[in-house]
Formats: C-alpha cells, structure tokens, sequence
C-alpha cells in the first residue's frame, strides 16, 4: 500500500511540473510562441509526467504482474481506437480480473 506522504509527494511533483510549463511561458515569453515543437512540448509535458508516475502502479497493483501487463494493452488498444475513458477503464479491469481468475483456476 502506498503510504499517504508518497501520494502527497507526487501530487506536489506532478503540480510543479504542470505549474513550470505554464509559468515559463508566461514569464519569459513576451510573444506567442510559433515553434510548433516547443508548443507541443509545454502542451505534452504534463500528461508525460503523469504517464510515467501512474504506469509503475499499473502493472505491479495487480496479483500478478501479467494480469497488468493485459489490462494494459487492453487500455491501449482500445485508447488507440478514441473509446471514451469509461470503456476503456471497465475493459482494462475485466480483462485483469479474468487474467486473474484464469491463472488462479489453472495453476
């Protein structure tokens, strides 16, 4: 179980992030900015941060660790063809839940 100063500690990295890539724009930027890669990079770098603190928790909250790694392709299957996030979150669980139950029965 994750101890609560853990949660707290990433909340306040995932803020600082999320709070630096505005503030450099909005501090040391005067005009728009054009370069369409440092665009995307400010817009991107949030949810980058967010993606690799989650994924560790993905694969290892599980029973097994292959019962993860199936919920997740599942998730990433079905994000790659635009599903809506509930869909999405309900498929990755069934598919570990039955990923479990199987190895469980058959082992």
């Amino acid at each position: 179980m994750i101890e609560l100063s853990a949660m707290l500690i990433g909340c306040a990295i995932m803020f600082a992030v999320t709070y630096a890539t505005k503030a450099i724009g909005l501090l040391f930027v005067k005009r728009p900015i054009r370069s369409r890669f440092i665009r995307s990079f400010l817009y991107y770098l949030p949810y980058s941060v967010l993606a690799v603190m989650v994924f560790p928790g993905v694969l290892f909250s599980t029973g097994w660790i292959w019962s993860g790694i199936a919920g997740t392709a599942v998730a990433l299957v079905l994000a790659f063809f635009r599903r809506g996030l509930l869909p999405v979150s309900v498929a990755a669980i069934a598919t570990v839940f039955l990923v479990e139950l199987l190895y469980f029965l058959l082992a």
